[in-house]
């Protein structure tokens, strides 16, 4: 569900991985924010069920079939599989050009990204993380913690942002990191 649709850098997180999935389920930004389901497999499985025997609570609505055709459209038009990859790279550059020992592990495909805090003997920073999360609110900027220990950032940035907001919002990461 997250990692569809360009978020990774190409339309499935999948195709990354060499992985060609019987059945995938497919929501959220399928349609740009309309309510709409998905269910995507090989020929062989979709064709079984009788005719009927396979639907869902968001599929098929008229108008959330179009916003998926056009937010479809968006991806190619504005090529956001490239975008996505560059925004995970210039995020990683950044981190990385901080040079800063509180930044552990950083992992992305595209503009999937996390990165973790952690100590001075290495140690996951939940207190760290925490903070950084209340004064980037404060800020004007929303970021969600995530992994195993809760000090993972995860950085989830529209492929559409413009560069000069992504660079405000890592000036902002940066400000709080390095006071």
């Amino acid at each position: 569900m997250q990692c569809g649709f360009a978020r990774t850098g190409t339309l499935f997180a999948t195709e990354q991985l060499g992985v060609e999935p019987d059945l995938m389920t497919s929501a959220k930004s399928l349609a740009g924010g309309y309510p709409i389901s998905a269910v995507i497999g090989r020929a062989d499985i979709m064709d079984a069920p009788q005719v009927g025997g396979l639907g869902g609570t968001y599929s098929g609505n008229p108008l959330a079939c179009v916003a998926a055709l056009a937010v479809m459209e968006v991806i190619e038009e504005e090529n956001l599989l490239e975008r996505s990859i560059e925004i995970g790279d210039k995020i990683e550059a950044f981190l990385k050009g901080l040079n800063l020992s509180s930044i552990g592990h950083i992992r992305h495909k595209g503009a999937m990204l996390a990165f973790e805090l952690i100590d001075s003997d290495g140690k996951p920073d939940v207190e760290a993380t925490t903070n950084l999360k209340a004064k980037s609110f404060e800020k004007g900027l929303l970021l969600a913690s995530c992994g195993m220990y809760g000090n993972a950032i995860r950085v989830m940035v529209p492929l559409t942002v413009e560069d000069e907001v992504l660079q405000e919002g890592l000036d902002i990461i940066k400000g709080i990191l390095t006071a």
